[in-house]
């Protein structure tokens, strides 16, 4: 099956890319593109930058070069519910954003691996939730994961009459109230600037680079078990 894999960043990718029999790259005006066959599936692998509307772009632009039969937002998330772990994956049953849900279909075989997967209303957001009390909101919503990128996917998607899912790993906890202003960091372009983080981490430098730290090994074990998830994915 074709599948288009849409995430906001190419960091998201490595799992994915490990379970990858051939690769390739693609040359289109995606800021980052890349062909791979996954067990049978060949997939076109997008990043585009942080947001709805690089999101949505996403879709459009790969699809001049990709002939998709069904599209996949992916990449981390925020948990939005206690029980649900640090790269636990979240497969949405609905994509709530701008105040209007968009209908995703499911996937055939979302367990695989031992993976812990969680099935819940994914809230697209055009911020970094950075605040367990902001992930308490939304929980209350009716939410239990939030991210900044599946709702222009999937309104693509729909625009296109392709199949959608939407499948997260997650990054940060909702108990957890982040200490790095992850909002200042973000740049026009849709990509963090690292300068300004780290200039950050000036002030309580021990916990803010420990959160940084933490961050990074948490995005390396969730692109890991996003790689489980799409070794095995089927529509």
């Amino acid at each position: 099956m074709r599948i288009l894999v849409v995430a906001s960043d190419r960091m998201e990718f490595p799992g994915i890319l490990a379970q990858a029999k051939a690769t390739s790259e693609v040359k289109t005006s995606l800021r980052w593109a890349r062909a791979a066959n996954v067990r049978g599936n060949e997939m076109l692998l997008a990043a585009n930058g942080v947001g709805v509307s690089r999101a949505a772009a996403a879709v459009d632009q790969a699809l001049q070069v990709f002939p998709a039969e069904a599209v996949v937002s992916t990449g981390f998330c925020g948990a939005l519910r206690k029980e649900i772990s640090v790269a636990d994956l979240v497969v949405a049953s609905a994509v709530m954003g701008g105040g209007k849900q968009h209908a995703t279909w499911p996937l055939a075989n979302p367990r695989m691996g031992g993976a812990s997967v969680h099935r819940g209303v994914v809230s697209t957001v055009d911020h970094v939730v950075q605040t367990a009390e902001e992930k308490g909101r939304l929980a209350a919503e009716g939410a239990t994961a939030v991210e900044m990128e599946a709702a222009g996917v999937a309104e693509r998607a729909s625009a296109h009459g392709l199949p959608f899912s939407c499948v997260k790993a997650v990054t940060d906890l909702a108990s957890e109230t982040l200490v790095n202003d992850y909002n200042r960091a973000l740049r026009e372009d849709g990509y963090f600037d690292t300068i300004i983080l780290l200039r950050g981490t000036l002030r309580h430098p021990l916990v803010r680079i420990r959160e940084l730290l933490r961050l990074r090994e948490r995005c390396v074990q969730a692109a890991g078990t996003l790689g489980e998830f799409f070794a095995d994915l089927r529509f």
